[in-house]
């Protein structure tokens, strides 16, 4: 992969490549693109950027002053698998053209700001992320909603609810039944070729890889391992690593979702975020405390615990983030930590005597995330917890469902809904903004624009099972 603007123009003389595709993400973490003839792209496109319409983003720019400017990065170009004619992608971050400065509303740049903010502190100099994102493969996917009428359908050969349905050739059985989803061979999993074109691809692509399995869920529910990276990059990995997988699941004729709970009764899909902190080449978590821990970690752990409540509005950003975080059904809804406990919203991995691979994960996380802003929400709450030397408390390694109802109050949960957690971001986000990462106006932008496309709007309307429950009153 090339390093430098002159590789990445090298690069495009050498392939002939005719075609730059240049890819920037919103607010809420989708990928935004245009596509730019070579004779456009040269070495200032690296510095001053490639000028466009910033006003039709959401949540950004009015039109009065939409002009804006993508600066490629091109330590993130790759040639893009899915273009008919050879297309060299790259990642950009976002520029005020008036003025020279990173868009303060630009979710890379921001999460460059919390980077920088980490080394300003003498904490340490460098963050490294590493990002589980879980997703489903559906073979047809349904919705609707109007004003009398609301549904939606999914469907997949795998599902359990298909074991008695007349299908093409046959009906060959091999249905996987809720929650055993997890590791099962070929034929009950029917997803290998497609996840093995998945992972390859994205190494491809410049993604470092691991492995790939089925995930619990029932009905096409995968993960796809990628390794650590610096908090950057693995921003930059896990948007590849979506785009990847849509991309290859509808060659294949079917659909991906990374949709936190796209299905009833069955597991939801999480994004666990592994972090740790490095300092002058050497690491900063492994000590002589509980698990290995270092009094520095156990320190960030309790930023993470302290500010959950405000984080999970950037790393659960969408109402459907907590129908996943349900107490009671195995998921990471406690704000505790402990080495074993998976119920514990931050987990200690077990890692040997190799103080290179002592980190905590952070489980609450899904991939309806914008990572960049996910990923620097829970680094600024981590300084915040070193600088103020917050205590995480007692480990939670205790089986939660054997605790009395005294014991489990006395434990703090996860928000109940995206309004919640809105609501804590609210009430608490210095740890945000006192660095100067995050600005009043991204704050509040984030909570209205929420609030007015989100929140209100499921209010407003009814609930297929509410006709079951209160039709007949």
């Amino acid at each position: 992969m090339p390093e430098t603007a002159q590789e990445v123009l090298n690069m495009i003389q050498d392939e002939n490549i005719e075609l730059i595709d240049l890819k920037f993400v919103d607010l809420f973490g989708i990928w935004q693109h245009c596509t730019f003839h070579r004779s456009l792209i040269d070495e200032d496109a690296f510095t001053d950027g490639v000028a466009f319409d910033g006003s039709s983003i959401r949540g950004w720019k009015a039109i009065n002053a939409s002009d804006m400017a993508m600066v490629p990065d091109p330590k993130t170009a790759w040639i893009d698998p899915f273009m008919e004619v050879p297309t060299l992608s790259m990642v950009c971050s976002i520029k005020e053209p008036r003025t020279g400065e990173w868009y303060d509303r630009d979710p890379r740049s921001l999460a460059q700001k919390a980077v920088d903010y980490l080394v300003s502190t003498g904490i340490g100099d460098t963050v490294y992320c590493g990002p589980e994102p879980e997703f489903f493969i559906f073979d047809d996917v349904r919705f609707g909603q109007k004003e009398y009428e609301g549904f939606y359908h999914i469907d997949s050969v795998e599902g359990i609810w298909n074991s008695g349905a007349s299908e093409d050739g046959g009906n060959l059985g091999y249905k996987t039944d809720h929650k055993r989803g997890y590791f099962p061979v070929a034929p009950s999993d029917t997803l290998q070729d497609i996840r093995s074109e998945m992972l390859l691809t994205m190494a491809k692509c410049g993604v470092p890889i691991e492995k790939h399995h089925h995930e619990v869920a029932s009905a096409g529910q995968c993960e796809l391992g990628i390794k650590f990276s610096n908090l950057i990059s693995a921003g930059d990995y896990v948007l590849t690593y979506k785009y990847i997988v849509k991309n290859v699941a509808r060659k294949h004729g079917k659909t991906a979702t990374f949709m936190p709970k796209p299905l009833f009764n069955d597991n939801g899909t999480g994004m666990h975020t592994h972090m740790s902190i490095w300092k002058d080449g050497q690491p900063l978590f492994f000590g002589d405390g509980y698990a290995d821990l270092s009094q520095t970690a156990l320190y960030f752990i309790g930023g993470i615990l302290k500010h959950a409540p405000s984080i999970l509005a950037f790393t659960n950003p969408s109402a459907n983030s907590y129908k996943r975080l349900v107490p009671g059904f195995e998921a990471p809804v406690n704000l505790a930590f402990s080495q074993g406990n998976r119920s514990a919203s931050v987990r200690i991995p077990l890692s040997g005597s190799n103080p290179k691979a002592k980190r905590f994960e952070f489980r609450c996380p899904d991939p309806t995330s914008n990572p960049y802003l996910g990923f620097s929400a829970m680094l600024l709450a981590g300084i915040d917890g070193v600088k103020n030397q917050i205590d995480p408390g007692e480990p939670l390694d205790v089986d939660i469902y054997e605790l009395s109802p005294e014991e489990l109050s006395k434990i703090p949960s996860t928000p109940g809904s995206l309004e919640g957690a809105l609501e804590a971001l609210e009430n608490d986000h210095g740890f945000l903004t006192d660095s100067g990462v995050f600005t009043e106006d991204f704050i509040d932008n984030w909570i209205q624009y929420k609030l007015d496309a989100e929140v209100n709007p499921l209010r407003l309307r009814p609930h297929p099972y509410e006709f079951a429950l209160y039709y007949d009153c």
